[in-house]
């Protein structure tokens, strides 16, 4: 869940963004740590890109312009072992494209 401020400032920039420009789509990665069995991670990043994606429909943007992706632990930002590590790698990423 996103709870911080400046997240949800930056995903009503992105909504503004799009809606400015509607032959743009958007692609959101979801990504996690490593703590956890490969599927259950693949399930839990694919949950993280969805609930940024909620967001963005429920600001206006239509759905069928965002897509999602799940890479689990596969591509960390992060390649440490620590808490700091864990929290870097926990992220969804987001790609804009334009038809």
């Amino acid at each position: 869940v996103i709870r911080a401020p400046q997240d949800l400032e930056y995903l009503k920039k992105i909504a503004t963004f799009m809606k400015k420009h509607p032959s743009v789509y958007l692609l959101i990665e979801g990504h996690c740590d490593e703590r956890a069995p490969a599927a259950y991670n693949m399930a839990l990043a694919t949950r993280r890109a969805n609930h940024v994606r909620v967001l963005l429909i429920k600001q206006g943007i239509d759905f069928n312009r965002i897509y999602t992706l799940s890479h689990g632990k596969e591509m960390p930002l992060a390649l440490g072992h620590t808490p700091d590590d864990w929290q870097e790698n926990r992220r969804s990423e987001f790609k804009l494209y334009e038809r």
